[in-house]
Order: C-alpha cells, then sequence, then structure tokens
C-alpha cells in the first residue's frame, strides 16, 4: 500500500497530515512525509493539465509553495491534500498565462519561418521544441486553451488521440474534434497571413 493510500485508510488520515505540517514548522524535515504521501497524485494531476514536460518542475513547486506557506494552512477550512491542489491548479493556471504571452512575444517578433512546406503540413512543420515561428505563434494566440493543448500535444510529443485524452483527461472523441477546429483556424490564419 502506499503512503497516500495509507494516510487515506487510516482513520483519521488528514489529521495525520495536518500534525505533519504543523510539526513541519518546528522540525521542517517532517514536511517530506507530506511530500511523499502526495506528490504522485499531485504529478498525475499535472501532467494531465499540462503533459509530462512540465509535470515533474511544477508538481515539485507545488511542494515548495506549500513549504513556504504551510504557517498559513487552516486545518478547519479542510485537508491538506485538496490545498496541495488548490496550490497546484493556481501553478497551471500561471503556467497557461505564461505559454499564452511567449507565444505573443514570440508572433510579435516578427522573424519569417525558415522553411516552405506544403499546405497540409504546415501546421505540424512549423511547432518546433526549439522554437515557434511568428506566424504561427499569433495563429496559436487565437485558438482556445482546449485547442492549443491538443495541437501542440500532438505537434510536439508525436501523441496518438488516445494519449492526449489521457493527458488531457478528455474524451476521445473530444480530442478529434477540437483537433479539427483548430487545423481549420490555424490554416485559416496562415491563409490570412500568406495574403497580406
Amino acid at each position: 500500500m502506499t503512503a497516500e493510500a495509507e494516510a487515506e485508510a487510516v482513520p483519521g488520515g488528514h489529521a495525520l497530515d495536518a500534525a505533519d505540517l504543523v510539526r513541519s514548522l518546528d522540525e521542517p524535515e517532517r514536511f517530506t512525509a507530506i511530500y511523499d504521501r502526495h506528490f504522485p497524485v499531485v504529478y498525475r494531476y499535472v501532467a494531465g493539465r499540462l503533459g509530462p514536460q512540465v509535470a515533474d518542475d511544477l508538481a515539485a513547486e507545488t511542494f515548495l509553495v506549500a513549504f513556504r506557506k504551510r504557517r498559513t494552512f487552516d486545518a478547519g477550512r479542510g485537508a491538506v491534500r485538496p490545498w496541495l491542489f488548490g496550490i497546484a491548479t493556481n501553478l497551471v493556471a500561471q503556467h497557461r498565462r505564461d505559454e499564452t504571452r511567449r507565444y505573443r512575444a514570440l508572433a510579435r517578433a516578427g522573424a519569417e519561418p525558415r522553411t516552405a512546406p506544403g499546405h497540409e503540413d504546415r501546421v505540424l512543420t512549423l511547432v518546433t521544441a526549439q522554437g515557434m515561428q511568428p506566424r504561427l505563434a499569433r495563429a496559436l494566440t487565437a485558438l482556445s486553451q482546449g485547442e492549443r493543448d491538443v495541437v501542440l500535444l500532438v505537434a510536439l510529443s508525436g501523441f496518438g488521440h488516445d494519449e492526449v485524452a489521457q493527458a488531457l483527461d478528455i474524451p476521445y472523441g473530444t480530442v478529434g474534434s477540437r483537433l479539427s477546429r483548430a487545423r481549420k483556424k490555424l490554416r485559416a490564419a496562415l491563409d490570412q497571413e500568406e495574403s497580406r
């Protein structure tokens, strides 16, 4: 049985978390017990929201923030686990805002694409881990977050629909419909760029 399951199975398991958190105020190493019990589920949550590439960093940052804010935890308002997930959710949202700002900045950079791919392959060819091209970055900012997540998971990780559905915790059919809508929007935006 995992430490997390043990904490949930033990009567007063939430009390165990709260006690470890309180003890960590005087004995910081006690916070390790909370980390050990809850890191796997926080990691899975972040990976499901943003993909595994950033999950390690954001899950670790969740516990760093929790450690720094442990004096503000109020057991009367709830258990430690939901508090950790609240911190993780805020970090995911911040990450997405930063990503959107980055795409907008790349779009304003004005550099032209280095390659001239065929019309149908343009979107997936231009998206690379090394850098975004400004035209595609401008087009990506026009997508909804859900559409952008699907496109980038397919383009950057090579995930199939089933893997994207798992990573984003959405139905398989939703992946296809989001990808279809996103491709149409991206083609239209890129065609509009070319006609300028």
